[in-house]
């Protein structure tokens, strides 16, 4: 029999449980038993503590046949949303997160309001023109500094994204992001991808699917960031618990 590698949880139904979360995660155990108790929660499907397993040990890379099972298991996140991912109509956006067997909060990366492009926010755009370009334009700052790397290197360096947004806000003579308009948002999204391609020498990544695994590496990686580090040192949890037998590791989509 193959190996599982995706859970799917939403419409009151769940594949996990929270007996389950060496396996799932924490955060992917528990919304399988939440999903099961009837609590109302967004549907998504958890990738396995073993994907994460197989991309340490194989150099960044991903199970070969994960990608194709995540798309098959996604019809029925996308049916109980009534979106789709990837579509300009309705679309579906989605948060990578992670989740370890034991709660390790804002010590790992998170990525919000993926699967967005310049097609699909037009699509997106028909229900909210403003909550979709502001949904555009903090995808790609988070992208951008989780996936892309392009944040402080210390604390005397200015962030490049928000000195961007100082510099407009400036220039418009406001105090607030919320007195930013749908032309400066759009704005702001040309600039951020302009600020990647002239930093990282390549384009903001336009397709759903890029994204969508760029942001699982990068969420898989984020164990071995400083603070998580620091942090379970001080919490003396285990560094085996995330490389070594079982990967308490899971990206949530």
């Amino acid at each position: 029999m193959a190996k599982r590698y995706v859970y799917s949880f939403g419409a009151g139904k769940a594949d996990g449980s929270a007996a389950m979360k060496n396996l799932l995660g924490g955060k992917g155990a528990n919304l399988a038993e939440m999903c099961s108790l009837g609590i109302p929660v967004p549907a998504g499907f958890t990738l396995t503590t073993e994907v994460c397993t197989y991309y340490v040990d194989n150099k960044n890379a991903t199970p070969k046949n994960s990608a194709r099972r995540s798309r098959k298991r996604s019809p029925p996140s996308e049916k109980t949303m009534g979106r789709r991912f990837a579509s300009a109509e309705k679309p579906l956006l989605l948060s990578v997160r992670s989740g370890a067997r034991v709660s390790m909060p804002g010590m790992m990366d998170t990525v919000l309001n993926l699967g967005v492009n310049d097609k699909i926010v037009a699509g997106f755009a028909a229900e909210g023109e403003r909550a979709a370009w502001d949904s555009y334009r903090r995808f790609v700052q988070m992208y951008g500094d989780v996936v892309l790397g392009l944040k402080p290197e210390n604390k005397d360096e200015i962030d490049p994204f928000e000195e961007i947004i100082e510099r407009l806000k400036k220039s418009r003579r406001i105090e607030s992001d919320v007195e930013l308009t749908v032309d400066d948002l759009k704005e702001l999204v040309d600039e951020f991808k302009k600020l990647v391609k002239r930093r990282v020498k390549k384009a903001f990544p336009d397709d759903p699917a890029e994204q969508l695994w760029g942001a699982i590496g990068a969420v898989f990686g984020s164990w071995q960031n400083d603070r998580a580090k620091v942090y379970r040192r001080l919490n003396r949890i285990p560094e085996h618990w995330g490389y070594g037998g079982e990967r308490p590791v899971d990206g949530v989509w």
